[in-house]
């Protein structure tokens, strides 16, 4: 576990990078495989949904651990979301980099929330688990409401999810 040393006031840098010392080398990877499926699916900003297709798409073992919980294949899972938010419209070469102008207003709150989440922990960095939990309690979660949709409630999700947490050894 990181020690627990006062964090910074934003996860953003004030030119709008994102600070890397807020990411866990594992959420960052997941952050960037979010970058390459909003390019894939042709979008022209990062997306919630993009964020989620990431924790899938390079789970780490509390991603992984929550997938099983949950019964989910999660490569099936991507496809399913790869598919669900792909636009026939749109520049699948767009310039895409981590800062905070190609990401949804959505997603900034989130990385907001989750390094907030992070610090609550006595951790300095947001890590994947984070993430994912931000993503399923946040209001308003496409994400969420796409499970919701097929008779998974966002409260069951974040249970599966704070239970991997803490079997992964994370919390």
């Amino acid at each position: 576990m990181a020690s627990a040393m006062p964090g910074r006031d934003d996860v953003f840098l004030p030119g709008g990078q994102l600070c890397m010392e807020c990411i866990s080398e594992p959420a960052h990877k997941v952050l960037c495989e979010a970058l390459k499926l909003a390019r894939t699916t042709r979008w022209d900003s990062v997306r919630s949904p993009h964020i989620f297709m990431g924790l899938l798409a390079v789970p780490d073992p509390g991603v992984r651990t929550w997938g099983e919980r949950l019964g989910a294949d999660l490569g099936r899972l991507l496809a399913q979301f790869q598919e669900l938010f792909h636009q026939d419209e749109g520049d699948q070469e767009a310039l895409l980099v981590l800062n905070r102008e190609f990401l949804s207003d959505n997603v900034i709150r989130l990385l907001r929330e989750a390094y907030a989440r992070a610090l609550d922990h006595r951790r300095c960095n947001v890590t994947p688990m984070d993430l994912l939990i931000t993503l399923l309690t946040a209001s308003n979660s496409i994400v969420a409401e796409c499970f919701d949709r097929i008779g998974v409630t966002p409260a069951k999700l974040t249970e599966l999810a704070v239970l991997a947490e803490q079997q992964s050894g994370q919390r």
